[in-house]
């Protein structure tokens, strides 16, 4: 794989694990959601089960966060690395 093609993939996984990020955020707060509309309901099922799936989510989502920190910055010094932007400047001039 060139570099430039490896850098595309990296930059295609650093989004794809935003987008997981943002996902996880939204399970979060619907979680959260339905945990404080069963206060008024009292559902048994929801309050033994919800707190147990909100902490999954929450751990879930920092490893995704902490991932995505380390996995950004690989992509970055891969970049600067590798003088990507040059590399990419040059292909573009080749197909001239």
């Amino acid at each position: 794989m060139d570099k430039i093609r490896k850098f595309e993939l990296m930059e295609k996984i650093v989004h794809e694990l935003e987008d997981l990020k943002n996902s996880n955020q939204a399970l979060i707060q619907k979680i959260a959601k339905i945990e404080v509309d069963n206060i008024d309901l009292g559902n048994k099922r929801l309050e033994k089960d919800l707190p147990d799936m909100h902490q999954r989510v929450a751990d879930n989502l920092d490893t995704i966060a902490s991932i995505l920190e380390d996995f950004a910055t690989q992509t970055d010094e891969y970049s600067n690395k590798n003088n990507i932007s040059a590399l990419k400047e040059q292909e573009e001039i080749s197909k001239l």
